[in-house]
């Protein structure tokens, strides 16, 4: 399936990565199975910084799963020796079956104790009879099978959860008072439901994604002034964009943009 790496604040430093798109009948509950693999030299690490989507995983690793709750800023991640993971984004509708509490894991992780989730999906990973892509695709189906057996198929207030994410996604939507008309649900409905399926407010998803868009563009295109860029993705100013991207991804505009300069010229090196 096509790759979005929005999120990815720098794309030069990501490992091997596969995503997979759900069986049908998980539409509602998963957005995409993710898949990074790596083999490290001994002392060697690759730093991973992303910016998130405002949503939930499910993360199966060699030594556990891991619920992850909804980000509000920038996560980072060393990646050292070798190892794996298979992860589930899940769609907001999912959200509350599977995740304890949206609130209490706003940038946070809980463990699962799920041993033979664990089993099924580190045996795939690790059959040496199986291709590659084989290895994946059943790791992938197990864990969707277990996110099938727990995530019930949802309500009126699911659904409308899902269309909102839809919408969050939408980069002409860059205000709240955009949103009742586009989905026909008062503001305060949709209020309630981003707090009950993403535990975020809406105006904090709608500030991350234009910052996501933010950095994207600064990475992309050196060629285009910061101030551009904040018009483009909604901020009538470029002192305020300025103070939103420092808060979300903890650097100024400018420095992201010297910073993934840098990494791209060293890749392509």
């Amino acid at each position: 399936m096509a790759e979005d790496r929005r999120g990815v604040l720098y794309p030069a430093r990501l490992p091997e990565f596969h995503r997979l798109p759900p069986p049908p009948s998980l539409d509602h509950a998963v957005r995409w199975f993710w898949i990074p693999e790596w083999a490290l030299a001994p002392g060697e690490e690759l730093r991973q910084e992303i910016l998130p989507f405002p949503a939930c995983n499910v993360v199966v690793e060699p030594d556990g799963v891991t619920v992850v709750g909804p980000p509000t800023r920038r996560s980072e991640r060393v990646l050292q020796n070798s190892g794996w993971a298979v992860g589930a984004l899940l769609r907001p509708a999912a959200a509350p079956a599977l995740v304890p509490s949206l609130a209490a894991l706003r940038d946070a992780a809980a463990p699962f104790e799920e041993p033979a989730l664990l089993g099924e999906v580190a045996g795939a990973m690790a059959d040496p009879h199986l291709s590659s892509a084989a290895r994946r695709d059943r790791a992938a189906t197990a864990l969707a099978e277990w996110i099938e057996a727990r995530a019930p198929e949802p309500g009126a207030d699911g659904l409308l959860a899902n269309e909102l994410a839809d919408a969050l996604a939408d980069a002409a939507i860059t205000r709240v008072d955009q949103l009742a008309p586009r989905l026909h649900a008062s503001t305060r409905t949709l209020q309630r439901i981003a707090e009950r399926f993403f535990g975020l407010s809406l105006r904090s998803m709608i500030r991350r994604r234009r910052v996501q868009e933010a950095a994207e563009r600064l990475r992309e295109d050196a060629t285009v002034t910061v101030a551009a860029i904040a018009g483009e993705v909604g901020y009538a100013d470029q002192a305020h964009f300025a103070t939103d991207f420092k808060a979300v991804v903890g650097v100024t505009p400018s420095e992201y943009r010297a910073g993934a300069t840098a990494e791209a010229e060293t890749d392509r090196a």
